[in-house]
Parts: C-alpha cells; structure tokens; sequence
C-alpha cells in the first residue's frame, strides 16, 4: 500500500500520526509520509477513515 496526503486539505489534527507513526509526522503543522513502507506495519486505511478533511488516501500501486 501507498500512503499519500494532499498537504493542501490538511488541517494538522496530528491523527494520522497517533494512529500510524511509523508512517505519519506533523512537519511544520502538516502531515507527511515519512516511511511508505512501514504501511502494512499498521492500520493505514483507518488513518484514512479518521482524516476528516479526507486529506489521506491509500492506494495498491501508482
């Protein structure tokens, strides 16, 4: 799975981080994938779910 987050409708709530860490960091109040691959190390689709701007998306491949 790939993890992307459209920085732009992000609110920096910091969700995604405290779900998923290993993958998620607030930089400068903003998400950003830090390690793609450590994505089926954790529940990446409930980060999806929780981001209520629906900032993050998970996709199978590019």
């Amino acid at each position: 799975m790939i993890p992307v987050v459209d920085q732009r409708a992000c609110i920096g709530c910091g969700k995604c981080e405290m779900l998923c860490p290993q993958v998620f960091r607030l930089i400068n109040g903003v998400s950003n994938v830090v390690n793609p691959d450590a994505c089926d190390e954790c529940d990446c689709e409930a980060v999806v779910e929780s981001c209520l701007p629906r900032a993050i998306a998970v996709y199978d491949d590019f």
